[in-house]
């Protein structure tokens, strides 16, 4: 097998690759926003690579990955599950794996306090691929740093010339992240910009969609045709900031978009339904009432009480997202709104309860996905296929 360097032209839904000891690691926030922010756990979340792939033309019937991963494990909980690799041929799903060895990340989820175990470089190998000329995909673990050693096949790789489909730049919370997602081509976000016909570029940050405006600026400078953003779940079980802080930022965030993408079909989604928050403040925390049974839940700690004070929850921020789409949608006929429980709703949790109280399984990724699919990509939503072009 020869070995082809990977380049920012086989790389796509990152927005940096940063040049380490081992190859490149991915990045999903440009070094400028990095630089502005010294949270352990955004640094964690943006260099996690759900949504970034590898994408190429080959003939080879074999190929192989070798990679660095970087797994977490949280002290006092159930062991995280192996990172997955999805590798799609044209489109769909052919093989799946994971590698071995790696750096093991261990995070103290009372104090924050974290530890690295180094280990070795693994490699995920996929054979029996057809024996003509191809697509090929690799996605990602959405749930593992992954920096890329190397790239081996038994033919020649070219990169894919552009298939002039759009690009759909999102961010969210964890949910769009990947939270408990079976792969990285299956979290919600990956299965709609399928359903859609779409290139992904995926900013969900576990914990970090906090309208931070070097997240806002970030995706200001990034080239895309549709743009959504999923706004509320983090800034209730982080209990960041008050009702009174909340519409201005969203303004503010809202306003540095439109900065890059002034007539871009921008979406605003509200949380889906999560009852522990919806009339709960935060801070959110973690339960480890059944940890003896291996399962880790949380639980709203703030009190209902506090509402009257400024305190968010999911039912407050869903009516002032609501309000301020309607004020700015008077002179901004691009920018729209969906109710986050339309994706995910009450009667969904009777069917589907969220495993531990805030994350969905791989079952509702897929229900999630589907439904946003038709409702942004659908003939009379937003996305649809006469939504308006970017201009940049």
């Amino acid at each position: 097998m020869s070995t082809t360097p990977i380049t920012t032209e086989l790389v796509r839904g990152a927005l940096d690759l940063e040049r380490t000891e081992h190859g490149l690691l991915p990045h999903r926030l440009p070094a400028r926003a990095r630089a502005q922010c010294a949270d352990g756990q955004l640094a964690m979340a943006e260099a996690q690579p759900s949504g970034v792939r590898l994408v190429f033309r080959t003939r080879a019937t074999a190929v192989a990955l070798d990679a660095l991963r970087t797994k977490m494990a949280y002290r006092g909980a159930p062991p995280r599950p192996d990172g997955v690799y999805d590798l799609l041929v044209d489109g769909r799903l052919a093989a799946r794996g994971s590698v071995t060895g790696g750096n093991v990340r261990t995070i103290d989820m009372g104090g924050g306090a974290a530890e690295t175990e180094p280990g070795p470089v693994g490699t995920v190998r996929f054979t029996g691929l057809p024996d003509r000329m191809k697509d090929v995909e690799i996605w990602l673990p959405w749930n593992e740093i992954t920096e890329l050693v190397a790239l081996r096949a038994d033919a020649a790789v070219e990169p894919v010339p552009d298939r002039g489909r759009r690009v759909w730049l999102h961010h969210g919370s964890s949910i769009s992240h990947g939270s408990n997602a079976e792969s990285p081509s299956t979290t919600w976000p990956a299965l709609a910009a399928s359903r859609g016909g779409v290139e992904l570029i995926n900013l969900g940050l576990g914990g970090g969609a906090l309208l931070d405006p070097f997240t806002a600026r970030a995706m200001r400078d990034t080239p895309a045709d549709l743009i959504s953003v999923k706004i509320g779940i983090n800034l209730v079980n982080a209990d960041l900031m008050r009702l009174r802080a909340f519409g201005p930022a969203v303004h503010g965030f809202l306003d540095t978009l439109r900065e890059g993408h002034p007539s871009t079909p921008l979406l605003v989604v509200s949380p889906v339904y999560c009852p522990i928050h919806e009339d709960t403040p935060g801070p959110c925390a973690p339960d480890f009432s059944r940890l003896s049974e291996g399962k880790l839940q949380f639980r709203a700690t703030g009190d209902p009480a506090e509402r009257a004070a400024g305190k968010l929850t999911l039912t407050v921020i869903r009516d002032e997202l609501a309000r301020i789409v309607r004020q700015r949608a008077a002179d901004d006929p691009f920018l729209h709104y969906l109710d986050g429980r339309g994706l995910y709703g009450e009667a969904d949790f009777a069917e589907l309860p969220l495993p531990d109280q805030l994350h969905p399984d791989a079952v509702t990724h897929r229900r999630i996905g589907e439904r946003f699919a038709d409702a942004a990509f659908g003939s009379d939503g937003p996305f649809g296929a006469g939504a308006k072009p970017t201009e940049s």
